[in-house]
């Protein structure tokens, strides 16, 4: 199978560090800023505040190498495949991440509900979709 690129959209500005990060965003993440590059500002026209969406990120210090670990890093729970946890350590780290926009000012868009490392490269954004037959 053939590889391909992914070119990040921008990057996670947050206070999260590995130390602080929560597991889950809902678990006391601090608000953070989506930093956009120049080149995507059309594309952002029409975020507003209070809207829900998907956040992908690209997981760039997960281990790409574990396939199995103790969900939530608890040694108590059994060995468990990653393709059936959250955890950030998988062959492809895709972040997944439900946020809910706070402010919007040019190319930065603030969120609650991020528990993305700073730093982290932005793949996309989409609209959460409520109801079947929106966008």
């Amino acid at each position: 199978m053939a590889g391909f690129e992914l070119d990040p959209v921008g990057r996670v500005e947050s206070l999260l560090d590995a130390a602080s990060a929560p597991k889950q965003g809902d678990e006391g993440a601090p608000p953070a800023w989506l930093v956009f590059e120049p080149r995507y500002a059309e594309a952002l026209g029409d975020i507003r505040p209070g809207a829900s969406l998907l956040l992908f990120t690209w997981l760039d210090r997960a281990d790409r190498g574990v396939l199995r670990v103790h969900p939530r890093g608890d040694d108590a729970r059994p060995l468990t495949g990653v393709f059936s946890t959250r955890s950030p350590d998988r062959p492809n780290p895709i972040g997944l991440h439900r946020v809910t926009v706070l402010a919007v000012d040019g190319l930065r868009v603030r969120v609650a509900g991020l528990e993305a490392f700073d730093g982290t490269p932005i793949l996309d954004l989409k609209p959460v979709l409520e109801a079947l037959g929106e966008r």
